[in-house]
């Protein structure tokens, strides 16, 4: 088939990428010229696993252009990947998923389908479609797909080769068949629904999985009071299969591109109507709170961190991926520096957008020994690889005091007994380790 993939982004790039190394033939178009530049020189503008290595496989079935026309002309196929940002009321904007329609009503030369696979709220394909055919001759009207993703930033190849579903939401039998046809290499299951469904069915997913992290995180700051292990309660819960293990794993809350952006607009989509989600509200309270709680520890040994030197490690919101919307880093690191702390960073992939969306005083640093060198406090926000093979005899060559603030629960707590450093992790129970001549202001 040949098929276009609007936008390049995380979730336009991955789609287009894989499309391809199923078999078809595929266009992958930006208005970002210096993007698709770099595109066509073997790079890609994301830090993926997997994608590089992809491009170049399949550099004989991928072409990358910015213009529209070129893009749009004889595609059987136009897959919408664009980014759906967040508006400051916490709705939608979907100016970008308009400004591809418009390309296809004016570029478009055939009957083809339109696959919307940018999250969009629910009844946006069927006011598309509307839109972008009253603008069409009679014989040239599109079909539309909503086709949502469900992949995962640092895993988005394998959740896309390797789906555990893939939803298609239309109203003509065609478009399922087209449909079909261009997912048949995948070999994986498709739930074929209503145009409405589809879209709901994924912000209901995202919320529901946003809601399990929130429901486990307050679980661990419970734990705390009464000293219970919230990794043991987890093990306990999900092993339920009507409860299942995913999502359950304790910490400083979700980032990203998907969940507080789809948590907001579906909060935001249900007050329009006159309803109020409750469970959606307090999800997403209980992950603005869970952020810094990393801090509040850190107050317990230290009443001031004016002058002290804090190490941390990580600033993308998830290991595997540079970005860092919504990352726990992005209200850490400011807090730290407005109180007077110093500040060493480490992250092996996310400095760049960091400084982008912080630009402040930060030492970064080129591992993460040496952001911990002279350090009083190190706070773990992301749970790289190199960050879970430290060792506790690491944060005692390095640090000048070593307490070890784990927001992620990436590191056992076991395995710093008796070793001098205290470790302190989300919803179990802290190693203390603590002398006088540490300097510590009180415990």
């Amino acid at each position: 088939m040949r098929i276009t993939v609007a936008g390049t982004g995380y979730v336009g790039l991955v789609t287009g990428v894989c499309l391809a190394q199923a078999g078809h033939d595929v266009t992958c178009m930006d208005a970002d010229v210096e993007k698709i530049r770099l595109l066509q020189s073997g790079r890609i503008p994301i830090y993926e696993t997997q994608m590089e290595e992809l491009l170049r496989e399949n550099a004989a079935r991928l072409f990358f252009t910015a213009d529209a026309q070129t893009a749009y002309a004889d595609a059987d196929v136009i897959v919408i990947g664009v980014g759906t940002p967040e508006n400051p009321d916490g709705s939608c904007d979907l100016q970008y998923v308009y400004a591809v329609a418009d390309s296809i009503v004016r570029y478009a030369r055939h009957e083809l389908v339109v696959a919307v696979k940018s999250t969009v709220p629910i009844g946006t394909c069927r006011r598309l479609r509307s839109y972008i055919n009253a603008r069409r001759d009679a014989d040239k009207q599109i079909r539309i797909a909503s086709n949502p993703e469900f992949l995962s930033q640092g895993t988005a190849v394998q959740d896309t080769l390797h789906a555990a579903r893939v939803i298609v939401g239309a109203e003509e039998p065609q478009t399922f068949e087209t449909m079909r046809e261009m997912y048949a290499p995948f070999g994986v299951p498709i739930v074929e629904t209503d145009l409405c469904s589809a879209e709901m069915i994924k912000y209901a997913s995202n919320n529901f999985l946003a809601l399990k992290i929130s429901y486990i995180n307050e679980i661990a700051n419970l734990c705390e009071t009464f000293g219970a292990d919230v990794a043991d309660v987890a093990k306990g819960m999900g092993l339920d299969p009507r409860i299942g293990e995913s999502f359950l794993r304790a910490g400083i809350g979700y980032g990203g591109s998907c969940f507080p952006k789809d948590t907001k607009a579906l909060y935001w989509l249900a007050e329009h109507e006159g309803r109020e989600l409750k469970t959606v509200r307090a999800a997403i309270e209980v992950n603005e709170a869970q952020k810094t709680v990393v801090l509040k520890k850190a107050h317990a040994y230290y009443r001031s961190l004016r002058g002290r030197t804090v190490a941390v490690l990580g600033l993308a919101f998830k290991p595997g991926t540079d970005d860092v919307r919504d990352a726990p880093s992005l209200k850490v690191i400011p807090q730290l520096l407005d109180e007077g702390a110093a500040v060493q960073a480490w992250d092996p992939a996310a400095r760049q957008r960091f400084t982008a969306a912080v630009p402040r005083t930060v030492r970064f640093c080129d591992t993460p020994e040496q952001a911990l060198d002279g350090a009083e406090i190190c706070l773990i926000l992301t749970e790289w690889d190199a960050v879970c093979a430290l060792r506790p005899a690491d944060f005692v060559r390095h640090m000048k005091t070593p307490l070890v603030i784990d927001g992620r629960n990436c590191l056992r707590p076991e395995a710093f007994r008796d070793t001098g450093v205290t470790y302190e992790s989300i919803g179990r129970r802290p190693v203390r380790n603590l002398t006088e001549k540490e300097g510590f202001d009180h415990e």
